[in-house]
């Protein structure tokens, strides 16, 4: 049993899905001959009136006609050949870049002046009859194979007066039938070949070039790159959230205690009030450090006022004067928005410890499509982006400004003063 079984499976592997793929080139034949007559037409007509010297304006109409036609017919064509793909194989195939919804002069002039209209007008007037003889040619070889497995049985079905008794006839037939079994066994696989090339040159031809393949690509990129840099915002304003809410409120609590304690118990000895006055100076520098680490992550005042009131106030922590000014008629989106702020906060951070400057000055405003972000100081200068290690200072604040498609320059001579411009892209 296991032998039978194991012998079924090998002779009828070769047949697995042969009969999808022999539906495909058989419903493939009419859609690649139906071009053919306009221009079989076209071939009688010129050998019939060229060597009359007919006029060539009068030629001009019969050239134009089928050419027309076929333009006509291509995106029919082309629909009957997707759906082939879809119903017999499950394939679909990828659709070119369209020039839009439109149906005025010039949408038909810029219609037909694109490279996948004539793309698919080649595969349909000079693939798709290549393609047609070797659909008949794998038709005919079925034909021939069914028929000649099948020798035996046209003989059985024969009256008895017609059938062939002699022994050379016989074993003719046996060899007959020989052949027509070995071209079963060879007709899946030249029927697969066969799909597989009427696929390619489908894709090629019916689908979007290499350059349209590649901008798709970059779209979708950048699209799920976007959807990271959205998640990844999100997620630093809910670590914000739970740390403002949560941890950083415990520890104001216990602050208060601390401070509670130390002002009420005045009979502690002298070792448990220094226990507990280190305890409370302790929770104080945690809370301190809790909230410059959330301000790091994502202040509050950024996403609740926006840029103005969020660098302002960064700026206001600062040991020297720092001029904020912020026009902005409508805020950009949250990731946008909360590079700026990071960018503007770190340059500023950088500026107060290297710069040796007095005074700093930080202008934020909308151009168009752009957000530009400007911070000048008037330090020593001498900053060097290319001399910057990956991933901190100037070339971790250039990695993050490139993370949305921005640009980031660096001007800082030595003596100053050091100019840092951002550029970053805004949805309108």
């Amino acid at each position: 049993m296991r032998f039978t079984t194991r012998l079924q499976r090998v002779l009828g592997r070769p047949f697995l899905g042969a009969g999808h793929r022999a539906a495909l080139v058989t419903a493939g034949l009419p859609l690649h001959l139906a071009v053919v007559p306009l221009w079989l037409w076209l071939l009688g007509t010129m050998a019939a009136l060229v060597p009359a010297a007919t006029p060539l304006p009068m030629l001009l109409p019969l050239v134009a006609l089928p050419v027309l036609f076929t333009l006509v017919l291509t995106p029919l064509l082309t629909v009957g050949q997707r759906r082939r793909y879809r119903a017999l194989v499950g394939t679909d195939l990828p659709r070119p870049a369209s020039p839009g919804p439109g149906h005025s002069w010039k949408w038909t002039v810029r219609r037909l002046t694109t490279r996948a209209l004539w793309r698919q007008v080649c595969y349909h007037a000079v693939a798709g009859p290549l393609l047609a003889v070797l659909d008949l040619a794998i038709l005919a070889l079925w034909a021939a194979a069914l028929v000649a497995a099948s020798l035996y049985v046209w003989i059985w079905a024969l009256p008895p007066q017609w059938r062939v008794t002699d022994l050379g006839h016989t074993t003719q037939a046996a060899y007959i039938t020989a052949g027509g079994l070995a071209l079963l066994f060879l007709g899946p696989r030249l029927t697969g070949a066969l799909v597989r090339l009427e696929t390619r040159a489908a894709e090629v031809l019916l689908g979007p070039s290499r350059t349209e393949k590649l901008a798709r690509r970059v779209a979708d990129l950048a699209e799920s790159r976007a959807g990271v840099l959205d998640a990844a915002d999100a997620e630093r304003r809910r670590i914000e959230r739970d740390l403002h809410d949560g941890v950083q409120q415990r520890l104001v609590s216990l602050a208060v205690n601390l401070g509670l304690a130390r002002s009420t118990l005045g009979d502690l000895p002298e070792n448990a009030r220094k226990v507990i006055d280190e305890a409370h100076r302790e929770a104080k520098e945690a809370i301190a450090e809790l909230n410059d680490l959330v301000r790091g992550l994502h202040p509050a005042v950024l996403e609740d006022r926006g840029l103005d009131a969020a660098l302002s106030g960064a700026a206001a922590r600062l040991p020297i004067p720092v001029r904020v000014a912020v026009d902005l008629p409508q805020r950009p989106s949250p990731t946008v928005e909360a590079v700026a702020y990071f960018v503007v906060s770190e340059a500023l951070t950088n500026v107060v410890k290297h710069a040796q400057a007095t005074r700093a000055d930080v202008t934020v405003e909308r151009m168009g499509e752009t957000l530009l972000v400007v911070v000048t100081d008037d330090g020593a200068g001498g900053a060097d982006l290319a001399a910057a290690s990956g991933g901190t200072g100037l070339a971790g604040l250039a990695k993050r400004v490139a993370s949305v498609d921005g640009t980031f320059s660096c001007r800082s001579p030595a003596g100053g003063p050091t100019v840092i411009t951002v550029e970053l892209p805004c949805a309108p």
